[in-house]
C-alpha cells in the first residue's frame, strides 16, 4: 500500500531522510533555539552585580547593626538665602535654607522626594526625619559636603519606614554662590542644582 502524506493547503512540503517535512516543521528548532536565547539573555541581565558602593570616612559609617537597605539617587536644588550674619563680624552671607530633590530608585523611577527637615518622602507617604550625626568635606570641588543622619519614621509604614541612618554621599554642586550677597540683596533666594546618592540603612545583620 502507497502512503500518502497529507498537508494543509499551500503549504510547500520538503523531502528528507526522514522523509516529507512541511515548512512549519523545519522552522521548529529555529524557534526553539531563538526563545533559549532570549531566556539565556534575560537570565544574564538578572545576574548583573548590584549598584557598588562608594568608600566614606569611618565618622560617616552607620552603627555595625544597621544594614544598607537600599541607595537613593537624587537630583534637585540647595536652596540659599542672602541675610544677615549673626556674628559681631557682621555683613551678608548666603545662608541654607533646605533641600529640594527628587528621589529615584536604580531604574530611573521616581521614588519620592527630599525636602525641609530634611525629609525623604517615598510615593507610598511613607517618610523620614533626618538629624545631622556627623559630616566631612565632598572629595569633589565645589561639591556640598558628605553628611551621615540619624533617621526617624515620621509618617505611615511604607518603603523608608525602617530606615534608621542616612547616608549623603556622591555629591555634585549644590554650595552656596561665592558672591552677590549683599545689604541690597537680603532677602534674595539662590536654587543651585545638585545631585547625590542617599544610602538609607535599617536595623539587621550585617
Amino acid at each position: 500500500m502507497q502512503a500518502t502524506q497529507s498537508y494543509r493547503s499551500g503549504e510547500s512540503l520538503r523531502l528528507t531522510e526522514r522523509g516529507w517535512l512541511t515548512e512549519d516543521t523545519l522552522s521548529r528548532p529555529s524557534k526553539v533555539t531563538v526563545f533559549m536565547l532570549a531566556l539565556l539573555v534575560a537570565g544574564c541581565a538578572s545576574l548583573q552585580p548590584p549598584r557598588p558602593t562608594v568608600e566614606v570616612p569611618d565618622k560617616l559609617k552607620p552603627g555595625a547593626n544597621e544594614s544598607l537597605a537600599m541607595i537613593v539617587p537624587a537630583k534637585g536644588v540647595q536652596i540659599y538665602e542672602c541675610r544677615a550674619r549673626k556674628d559681631p563680624a557682621g555683613g551678608y552671607e548666603w545662608a541654607f535654607v533646605a533641600p529640594e530633590a527628587d528621589l529615584f530608585d536604580a531604574g530611573g523611577n521616581r521614588i519620592g522626594r527630599h525636602y525641609a527637615g530634611p525629609h525623604w518622602e517615598a510615593t507610598d507617604g511613607s517618610k523620614i526625619l533626618g538629624a545631622l550625626k556627623e559630616r566631612a568635606d565632598a572629595p569633589a570641588a565645589d561639591a556640598i559636603p558628605w553628611l551621615l543622619l540619624n533617621a526617624k519614621s515620621v509618617g505611615p509604614e511604607g518603603s523608608f519606614s525602617k530606615v534608621t541612618s542616612v547616608q549623603r554621599v556622591s555629591t555634585v554642586g549644590g554650595v552656596a554662590p561665592k558672591a552677590g550677597c549683599s545689604q541690597a540683596a537680603a532677602g534674595t533666594p539662590a536654587r543651585i542644582n545638585y545631585t547625590a546618592d542617599y544610602y538609607f540603612f535599617t536595623m539587621g545583620e550585617k
